[in-house]
């Protein structure tokens, strides 16, 4: 009974640290508008205090897993947390936006907690409980960035833009001091020099193309900055993918991450990740519209973002149940299933929206299905490489998560510009929302498809 405690003790506190860096991305999204005023710049250079967390965390990811499986678990665990901790102090001490940019940044490299948290579960606790914790860390990334919404709302009303950072540092601390006190220290190493030349390369690129994904809208996607980026991602990946097939250490091991069962649950994960991202953004837009677009509710911020409440609860609820699951039948027939549940309910928003209930019962059917399906993602991806090498591998499926979200907020502006209400060119038409839902609900579609054809030995594996 007291390892049983222990370990529901260790999945506490690493899913809690999950949720906390999941945070990040959407806390300061509701109060992008008092940037302006709170730290004397202009709203497009206030949009950069969410460009610059996404590049650091899709950049940070695989580079600290990769660290994690070389150097320890545990000790790149208490990094990420100690970034995050830094970085939140920071910027709640000024109001000068360059040093704040440097807080957001140091934050995003937190997200590297989830796959490490995930690789530490596989080795510590018994298959059961790994089952379950893996399904609760992943959905973190889904809890985690709904909570964000409303919660940004409350902070800011009671204490202004300074409040969201300084709850990250406390909150942060609390989970940097219990790691150190309940996580066991990591016994798999692999060693090796790492790989500086990779990591570079793949910052270089990943930073690029994730600029021209992000900026290619606003910037123009003919501009000589965003053609420069582009051209700077090409030549940095078709200088990196051989330089990684020539060096032992790598960062990342292409051929581990070429293999068929990898390499389609990267490619579902990226599918069913948009269809997360889509089910937030589009909820909370669809709650906050003006009722004259014809779809919207018109709701104050801090109750839009409620919306979302019961597709958290789902998530949290159902994780333990998809944990179990996974440990009889495997990760591909969950995964099949998430999406395919994913994708239905898309299809029913696209009829049934009107009103709150409405709006709320079709975020939550998206959430059942994204528990089953982000439940199996990590444990595909662990079945499916070496013990040693689980952290890395997992930070490779986050950057793909990452990329996704990158996608999707591209998507949803390139949506507004397209299908722009005529009342405002902040609000989708009723056609440009219905358009949306549909391409998500096709996205999760091919997520389910790519799923069902897993190799069958996906299902029910014995773990490791």
């Amino acid at each position: 009974m007291r390892g049983e405690r222990r370990e529901r003790l260790i999945i506490a506190v690493l899913a809690g640290s999950g949720m906390l860096t999941s945070l990040q991305f959407t806390l300061i999204v509701p109060a992008l508008h008092e940037v302006p005023g709170a730290l004397d710049v202009g709203a497009d250079d206030a949009g950069w205090l969410v460009t610059i967390t996404l590049l650091t965390s899709t950049v940070g990811t695989p580079i600290a897993a990769r660290a994690a499986d070389m150097i320890g678990r545990r000790r790149m665990l208490i990094v990420c947390l100690a970034l995050l901790v830094g970085g939140s102090v920071l910027a709640s001490l000024t109001s000068i936006f360059a040093i704040v940019l440097i807080g957001r940044a140091a934050q995003g490299f937190a997200t590297a907690i989830v796959p490490i948290g995930i690789s530490i579960m596989r080795e510590r606790l018994g298959r059961e409980r790994a089952a379950t914790g893996t399904a609760l860390m992943s959905a973190t990334i889904g809890i985690g960035s709904a909570i964000g919404l409303p919660l940004s709302g409350v902070l800011l009303a009671i204490g202004g833009l300074p409040l969201l950072f300084t709850f990250s540092a406390v909150v942060g601390t609390v989970f940097l001091v219990l790691v150190v006190a309940v996580v066991p220290a990591s016994g798999l190493r692999t060693g090796g020099r790492f790989d500086v030349l990779g990591a570079a390369l793949l910052t270089i690129g990943l930073a690029a193309a994730l600029l021209v994904i992000s900026k290619g809208m606003s910037w123009g996607w003919t501009s000589p900055v965003v053609l420069a980026l582009a051209a700077v991602a090409i030549i940095a990946f078709a200088t990196w993918v051989p330089q990684q097939l020539r060096t032992a250490d790598a960062v990342v091991d292409l051929r581990t991450a070429m293999r068929r069962p990898v390499l389609q649950t990267n490619i579902a994960s990226m599918l069913v990740s948009v269809g997360m991202f889509a089910n937030h953004l589009l909820t909370v837009h669809e709650a906050g519209a003006p009722r004259g677009t014809g779809v919207g509710l018109g709701l104050p911020p801090v109750l839009a973002g409620l919306v979302l409440a019961p597709s958290a609860l789902a998530l949290v609820a159902l994780s333990p149940v998809a944990g179990r699951i996974l440990g009889r039948i495997g990760g591909r027939l969950p995964l099949a299933l998430g999406a395919t549940i994913m994708a239905l309910a898309f299809a029913l928003r696209l009829v049934f929206n009107d009103g709150v209930v409405a709006v709320a019962l079709g975020a939550l059917g998206v959430g059942v299905g994204i528990a089953f399906a982000f439940a199996a993602m990590p444990t595909l991806i662990m079945d499916a490489v070496p013990a040693a090498e689980a952290a890395a591998a997992n930070g490779v499926n986050g950057l793909v998560r990452s990329m996704a979200g990158a996608i999707t907020s591209a998507g949803f502006a390139f949506m507004l510009t397209a299908y722009p209400w005529s009342g405002s060119p902040d609000s989708l038409s009723a056609e440009g929302l219905h358009l949306a839902f549909a391409a998500a609900a096709v996205c999760a579609t091919a997520g389910a498809l790519v799923a069902i054809a897993l190799p069958r030995s996906s299902d029910g594996r014995a773990r490791a």
